[in-house]
């Protein structure tokens, strides 16, 4: 098969929109484990919230829904901190075993609560944006995935901005890099672990608002596959490092779309997978990961 240029670009822009997904996605869960050094397998359905958040303000108010960001962002923010202090603030500490199963519960829960208020069936809404194109290198760009690639970027510069530049930021640094450390120095390390999950849950909602505003489609099931990938992303990248979730979730989202065109769309899942595979045999401790003393 031979492929063009145009192609290629085209392709590459389609990774960049997929990665852009999986890069709020993987920074919330890469955040909260970098914090709490917590494994939450049902970050995909905060996602899921998102997503179907979205849709309820659309339905209610027409609004445009990347508008519709500003509100749904709020109550993720909200939800993670509740999910924080209920579910995992009390078995912290208690063993991974435990924070595996708490999570793996609430897979379950969030599932059944959605599917109980919106139904089960497939969703969608539909951008202002999505019968406009821009033509960039020769391509037609929709200008929905243009708006996703600056959200995600403006999303990821204020996250630094704050972690950074930011009294809270820093405390939350500090206590990632040394907990106990920053007992002494006076950081409420309970304040930082709410922090992070709500911010964490917070860029897992924006990744599901971008998700539905782009067109795919959405049901109370839909997390599953999106959060074991933002797991593989993580890996990848190196666990807590947030720089290692955008390199790795740009790596995901362009392969993914790579391998649709060069081998077919049964192949857009397993080929994530195999790049997991080879990362980890050449550097077991992920891209940015720290090497074990």
């Amino acid at each position: 098969m031979v492929v063009s240029s145009d192609l290629i670009i085209q392709v590459m822009i389609w990774g960049l929109y997929a990665g852009c997904i999986y890069i709020l996605l993987a920074t919330g869960l890469n955040l909260i484990f970098g914090v709490m050094k917590i494994v939450n397998f049902a970050h995909g359905e905060l996602l899921m919230l998102g997503a179907y958040i979205t849709f309820t303000f659309y339905a209610v108010s027409g609004f445009n829904p990347y508008v519709l960001l500003a509100a749904s962002l709020p109550i993720l923010i909200l939800i993670g901190v509740i999910i924080e202090r209920t579910c995992f603030r009390p078995i912290l500490g208690t063993g991974k075993l435990n924070e595996i199963f708490i999570s793996i519960g609430l897979i379950y829960i969030i599932q059944n609560a959605a599917a109980m208020i919106w139904s089960d069936e497939w969703r969608t809404i539909h951008s202002p944006f999505e019968h406009i194109t821009l033509k960039i290198f020769g391509v037609n760009l929709p200008l929905d995935y243009l708006i996703i690639v600056i959200t995600t970027i403006s999303i990821l510069i204020i996250l630094f901005l704050f972690m950074q530049r930011t009294r809270l930021g820093k405390a939350m640094r500090a206590t990632s890099q040394n907990r106990k450390g920053a007992m002494l120095m006076g950081i409420n390390v309970e304040r930082m672990d709410m922090l992070a999950f709500g911010i964490g849950a917070g860029l897992a909602g924006a990744a599901g608002t971008l998700w539905v505003v782009s067109g795919q489609v959405f049901n109370p099931y839909m997390g599953s596959i999106p959060a074991v990938k933002a797991f593989a992303i993580v890996i990848i990248g190196g666990l807590g490092s947030i720089p290692g979730a955008i390199i790795g979730g740009l790596i995901y989202g362009i392969a993914e779309n790579f391998a649709i065109l060069t081998l077919g769309g049964a192949w857009k899942d397993a080929i994530s997978f195999i790049i997991l595979i080879l990362v980890l045999i050449v550097r077991p401790t992920g891209i940015f990961g720290e090497s074990a003393e």
